[in-house]
């Protein structure tokens, strides 16, 4: 199965916007990332119908089984988590003061990239524990 890759931002009026990251024209948007995805697979299925016979730009990964690599500004995925992690949990996790990752989340810092390394590390760390985890 092929891996594509997309991103996921959120806009200045709060709507959510999912584009392939090859294919930058090919895009979905909505007010949560779920619609914004689904948004995105209408488009490509429209694409997969329409796009020879249109001449529309056609991914050639169309034609076979694909899953999407998601790829997130920080902003935009600390804002999507709130609900489910606290800056406490996110400052443990990762070891950047919870009011640095506040700033972070709310834009007025930009993490540098050892930052960036250090939430990516912990939010993979923390994903591959509960996918290993039984009950």
């Amino acid at each position: 199965m092929r891996q594509i890759d997309i991103t996921i931002c959120q806009a200045k009026d709060g709507t959510y916007n999912a584009y392939c990251n090859d294919h930058p024209a090919i895009f979905g948007m909505g007010d949560t990332v779920a619609a914004a995805k689904k948004e995105l697979e209408e488009t490509l299925l429209i694409i997969k119908e329409d796009g020879p016979k249109a001449a529309f730009v056609y991914p050639e990964w169309l034609d076979d089984e694909y899953e999407f690599v998601t790829h997130w500004d920080v902003q935009t995925m600390l804002n999507y988590y709130a609900g489910v992690l606290s800056l406490t949990a996110l400052g443990k996790l990762t070891g950047i003061h919870p009011k640095q990752i506040w700033s972070y989340m709310h834009g007025t810092s930009h993490p540098r990239p050892r930052q960036v390394d250090k939430i990516a590390s912990a939010i993979h760390k923390l994903g591959h524990e509960l996918v290993n985890t039984r009950f």
